[in-house]
């Protein structure tokens, strides 16, 4: 489809998510996660979605919402950036987002459900993006990015909580 991004094309700090990236196809490798992050969360009990494995840390719903956030918030900056749109586009703090999502009351379902909505529409703007459009230059939270590095941080980041949800949550839950 494309290539991965070149490190110069999003700043040092998302470099992490790029990497967890696998090589291949990258609308492939976004399908697999969804069905991966499905298949987690319609394993998860009702009573286990508030679980919190450390204090202070954000529960299992919530970790599932900041997924769904992020995508969706990431998602616009592609369309954004890749239509040619130049104006900088700004941060977010995604605490400040958990805190007032209300997460917490909402089912599993309903979170899940939210969070492959958004999963599909970005990979149908993915598809249906021009050749052209990724290699524009945007800004965004004060740095510069192309499509096609939002993207892979798109898909890195999912795979970065899905690792966390498997290695701190779901094992505390064991």
């Amino acid at each position: 489809m494309f290539q991965r991004p070149q490190t110069s094309e999003y700043p040092e700090y998302y470099v992490p998510y790029v990497n967890l990236v696998p090589e291949g196809d990258l609308l492939s490798v976004l399908n697999e996660n969804l069905a991966e992050t499905v298949a987690l969360f319609e394993g998860i009990s009702v009573g286990d979605g508030n679980f919190r494995y450390a204090p202070g840390k954000w529960s299992i719903k919530e970790v599932l919402g900041h997924m769904a956030d992020t995508e969706r918030i990431m998602s616009y900056r592609l369309l954004r950036i890749g239509r040619g749109d130049q104006t900088p586009l700004a941060g977010f703090n995604e605490n400040d987002y958990i805190a007032e999502a209300g997460l917490n009351n909402l089912s599993i379902k309903n979170i899940l459900d939210d969070f492959a909505s958004v999963r599909n529409a970005t990979i149908t703007l993915i598809q249906n993006m021009s050749e052209k459009a990724w290699a524009k230059v945007g800004f965004a939270n004060n740095t510069e990015v192309t499509p096609r590095a939002i993207a892979y941080i798109i898909a890195g980041h999912a795979i970065h909580h899905l690792n966390i949800l498997n290695e701190r949550y779901l094992s505390a839950l064991k």
